[in-house]
């Protein structure tokens, strides 16, 4: 009997199928020889700090550095306290049974480092040493599975992908637990959460926050022309810029009493604009932000229940390329895309002899090509998988058409001494444009047709107006540019000599960024806000904290990821690696016990015992002594108080008006906060 493991029923469905097995059991499905079961995820994981014997918050406990790492069944949280989950141990119960009994094992968990992990975890931890086979595939149609099951690859051929994912688990699990366990010691006010990727992400956010937040905007002036030949008009901008308005206005009355402009400088250029590569699933959520807004989680939820109904490849992929075996089919996933209804001419404008080869790179093909379509059309779908297929699909199209030729003029004119400029943009051959052009809106392309200009001619002035302008700070995040600033680390680290160590590593990978982003909004420390990602009040006290410690160094998280790919490749040692992590935990553990906690309460007194033993939390701010229990509760219907707040109702005596109250019937009303002679709190009106 062969036992094959699957990473989910769904897919282990899909494989029974084909190869026969179709009586359903309690937890797998048997026939043919074969016995097709699941896992359901990660069932077994690195064990917890109390598996150790390591109790609650202790300083003198940190760091904490297993000689060796225990695997445990998923837990659970009841009652405040984690547990075994009953599911993972009823899984893992006949995972076992079949294990002992089988001829053979097959792994058909996800094609990756996660997918890899998640079968060895689940293979150790039951203390199985029976040899094992990889059924490695990038889709899940009929055909991708039954080639890949004639085609098995020899369990070993993956340690190396196991190694990294051992590594990078081992790593997240000593940063991760003995910095949050550091700073929650040395702030003893809430309970904090820092990440190896977590916390270098949310300084990203931080940062760019606070340079937002601070920027003070420079207005300056310019002018521009508008002009008209041939029943075209066209405008253009001058050279020069103005700080102050008052200074313009002589420059601007000198030219309105000129009528005409003289062209000094014609330069047109060809310019061949190539066409995009295929997606890897960053780019796709970049995408999907941008055009739907959609976060990067639900493109990966999305794009995975696509894949998992064999319409799509598979969707965790970091490559934007196909090898060249895969290039052959491309012609008939064109043709099946061609049947629908949007892509019906498609075809007869692609020369089928000339499609464009730039997708073809064995070389930069990774675990898994760039996300292609399937032979299989969706036909009943959900509006957003309709939205996230039909943006592979065009994107697949776009990918083998031809450059979009253009042709770009600069002009350069002159009116007195002052320069001018404006550029136009022609299309020569629309090549992958006309895709774009037909299947988007959002298209931000702007073309301008020209009549024929040359050096030398003169252009009539019909107006000269002043452009007001500002200095703009960078953007927000939005989590289309923050997956960019995760996926190119090396941008953002400021020492250009720098740049060029992590050039092309980012922080994170394709499969784990959107978790990252998605924990950070979990952990409450940033928020969404439109589009874009903005820290919260906590968020911005833990940056403030642990700015300037190793745990935020996005170069060190970057160069970690790069360390990876190595241990992956059999480049460097797992152990010499583990060990400097080991080296890296100590130093952050010593740097955040270090801090001293509670700065913002430090000058308050408790109103009750007048002793300054005041702890602000989360939720609370409360009195240390041990016979004083005075307590304020900081959310007031619906308004957290702030550390401003709080200072004032303890100094003042009551806090600034708080707007937007909401009472127990759901009503909105203002009302300051203060302190009653007896140390409790109540509400003061404008009125009263």
């Amino acid at each position: 009997m062969i036992v094959i493991l699957a990473e989910k029923p769904s897919v282990a469905r899909e494989i029974a199928t084909l190869v026969g097995a179709k009586t359903k059991k309690e937890g797998f499905i048997e026939g043919n020889g074969y016995c097709i079961t699941w896992a359901i995820g990660h069932l077994v994981s690195l064990a917890m700090p109390e598996d150790y014997g390591f109790q609650g918050f202790k300083r003198e406990a940190l760091p904490i550095l297993p000689r060796s790492y225990l695997l445990v069944p998923r837990k659970i949280k009841k009652d405040k306290k984690y547990i075994a989950d009953p599911g993972a141990l009823k899984q893992l119960k006949v995972i076992d049974i079949l294990f002992k009994t089988c001829s053979e094992i097959i792994v058909a968990t996800d094609a990756g480092r996660e997918g890899e992990l998640i079968f060895r975890y689940i293979y150790q931890y039951l203390n199985c040493n029976k040899p094992f086979k990889r059924l490695w595939i990038s889709s899940l149609t009929e055909k991708a599975i039954n080639d890949g099951l004639q085609n098995l690859k020899e369990g070993s051929v993956f340690d190396g992908l196991f190694r990294a994912g051992h590594s990078r688990s081992r790593a997240d699990w000593l940063v991760g637990i003995n910095a949050s366990q550091a700073l929650t010691v040395s702030m003893n006010d809430s309970v904090y959460s820092l990440g190896r990727v977590q916390t270098p992400t949310l300084s990203l956010i931080c940062k760019r926050y606070m340079e937002y937040s601070s920027f003070t905007k420079k207005l300056y002036y310019k002018i521009e022309l508008t002009h008209q030949k041939e029943g075209v008009v066209f405008r253009s901008l001058s050279a020069d810029k103005w700080e102050d308005k008052q200074k313009i206005e002589p420059a601007l009355k000198l030219i309105e009493k000129q009528s005409e402009s003289i062209i000094t400088k014609v330069e047109t250029k060809t310019i061949r604009e190539e066409s995009p590569l295929l997606f890897d699933l960053t780019s796709l959520q970049k995408r999907a932000n941008e055009l739907f807004g959609f976060s990067a989680d639900e493109t990966l939820s999305v794009a995975q229940s696509l894949y998992e109904k064999k319409f799509i490849t598979y969707p965790r992929t970091s490559s934007k390329y196909i090898p060249e075996d895969l290039w052959p089919e491309i012609p008939s996933l064109l043709k099946v895309l061609s049947d629908d209804s949007r892509y019906i001419n498609f075809l007869l404008k692609l020369k089928l002899a000339r499609l464009n080869k730039k997708i073809v790179n064995d070389v930069k093909v990774t675990d898994h090509h760039g996300l292609l379509t399937t032979d299989r059309l969706p036909s009943t779908i959900s509006a957003m998988e309709e939205s996230i297929y039909h943006l592979i699909a065009q994107r697949v199209w776009e990918s083998v058409f031809e450059p979009c030729v253009k042709k770009q003029t600069d002009i350069t004119l002159n009116v007195l001494d002052y320069g001018f400029s404006f550029k136009s943009t022609s299309i020569m051959e629309l090549g992958w444009r006309a895709i774009r052009k037909e299947l988007s809106t959002n298209d931000d392309e702007v073309i301008v047709e020209l009549p024929d200009l040359k050096q030398g001619d003169k252009l009539k002035i019909q107006e000269a107006t002043t452009l007001e302008k500002s200095t703009r700070p960078k953007s927000l995040y939005t989590e289309s540019t923050l997956l960019s600033a995760m996926e190119n680390a090396s941008k953002e680290v400021e020492d250009k000599s720098l740049q060029s160590v992590i050039k092309n590593t980012g922080i994170g990978t394709a499969a784990t960024r959107a978790s990252i982003i998605e924990t950070l909004l979990k952990r409450d420390y940033i928020t969404r806000k439109a589009k874009s990602l903005v820290p919260t009040e906590k968020g911005l006290k833990v940056y403030e904290i642990v700015k300037d410690k190793l745990i935020s160094d996005v170069l060190l998280t970057a160069k970690w990821e790069s360390a990876f790919k190595e241990i992956e490749e059999n480049k460097t040692n797992m152990e010499d690696f583990h060990r400097q992590i080991e080296d890296y935990t100590i130093e952050i553990t010593n740097e955040l016990l270090s801090i001293r906690s509670n700065r913002e309460t430090d000058h308050l007194s408790c109103p009750k015992c007048k002793q300054h033993t005041l702890q602000l939390r989360e939720k609370v701010v409360k009195c240390l002594e041990p016979e004083c229990d005075w307590i304020l509760f900081r959310d007031v219907c619906g308004i957290k108080l702030s550390v401003d707040d709080v200072t004032d109702l303890l100094e003042q005596g009551k806090t600034k008006l708080l707007k937007g109250l909401i009472s127990k019937a759901g009503k909105k009303f203002d009302a300051f906060i203060i302190l009653k002679e007896d140390c409790t709190t109540g509400f003061e009106f404008n009125n009263k």
